[in-house]
């Protein structure tokens, strides 16, 4: 039996019975064993996902973690078994963008696992083996399945140049906030998370920060920060960002608000910042999370609050999609 999730359009839902997909050349059959539910997955529920970025029919799932059942011609034999995961923008690696590593921004024509191409919310899944990730072998895949935001959180993290003695924040307790949090508290620096839900401060002591301030709380408690990180995605959060960090910081930008969100140019200049614009996670936002999880300084699963059937997958994205108290990161579980 093979199952997947298919959204033949938006809000047109279902649960279908497939062929095992055939290995070609080059590729790799993975046993899905874990897949999360991003908030981009519900926009391509909701039929709200801007339609470059979306294709239906379309089985979903862009966050996963596996073992690989059976491998193409061409395909080391040694991966075999192996617990992996898996980049899913599949990009012309020509291109300067590609060459420099930045294969979110690839300037061929996008194409990704999960919102163009099938995707992970499936008993199985055909990836390229040259995108596999070996992870270790005893490795908790329940965990694993986090790495895909935790890649792009550690893209977020080089991005922001953090030095040893540097305060930093991170402006949103969301997964990639956390995640960030994480990788940043891993090479002993202090973070501060900034976020209006207190219930989080437990999490977000578990993933390293120091703290959890609430916003308002933030502009007058902490300030003059070295970097921030803004990773919330809501009306204000850069402007808060910009606000809370020293002049001549650094302010990292991966969280996108409403067409409406504003922030003050002179704010900007008179500080002096440094911003800079993060989408999807490079190769070495990649190698730097899975080495990060090899290493046991990354805990995806520290985040997760439910876990679905593959079957009840309609319940899980209303969880996600209305968001409640106490709602971390949503799993399926083929």
């Amino acid at each position: 039996m093979n199952r997947a999730v298919v959204l033949d359009g938006p809000r047109r839902i279902r649960v279908a019975t497939r062929e095992v997909p055939e290995v070609g050349p080059g590729d790799a059959l993975i046993e899905v064993q874990w897949a999360g539910i991003c908030g981009s997955d519900v926009d391509l529920r909701n039929g709200t996902r801007p339609a470059e970025f979306a294709h239906y029919p379309i089985v979903p799932g862009h966050e996963w973690s596996g073992v690989v059942e059976a491998i193409g011609e061409g395909v080391d034999p040694g991966l075999l078994h192996k617990p992996v995961v898996g980049e899913n923008i599949r990009a012309c690696g020509e291109c300067d963008a590609c060459h420099m590593g930045r294969v979110a921004i690839c300037e061929g024509r996008y194409s990704e696992a999960g919102f163009t191409i099938d995707g992970a919310w499936a008993d199985r899944i055909i990836v390229p083996a040259t995108q596999l990730h070996v992870l270790p072998d005893h490795a908790d895949l329940r965990s694993a399945a986090g790495i895909e935001p935790a890649a792009c959180a550690a893209t977020a993290v080089n991005e922001a140049r953090i030095e040893s003695h540097h305060l930093v924040g991170v402006v949103g307790g969301g997964t990639i906030g956390m995640l960030c949090a994480q990788l940043i508290s891993s090479r002993g620096i202090d973070v501060t998370v900034i976020d209006p839900q207190g219930w989080k401060l437990p999490v977000a002591i578990r993933c390293g920060a120091s703290s959890l301030v609430d916003p308002e709380s933030a502009r007058t408690s902490i300030g003059d920060l070295d970097v921030v990180i803004e990773a919330a995605g809501v009306l204000g959060s850069v402007q808060l960002a910009v606000d809370l960090v020293r002049r001549g910081g650094r302010v990292v930008v991966c969280g996108i608000a409403s067409a409406h969100d504003a922030v003050h140019s002179v704010d900007i200049v008179s500080k002096n910042l440094h911003i800079v614009g993060v989408f999807g996670a490079t190769k070495d936002g990649w190698n730097t999370a899975v080495a990060a999880f090899a290493a046991g300084n990354l805990d995806p699963g520290v985040l997760v609050t439910h876990e679905f059937r593959l079957t009840e997958i309609e319940r899980a994205l209303n969880v996600v999609d209305h968001a409640g108290p106490m709602v971390g990161k949503v799993l399926v579980r083929p």
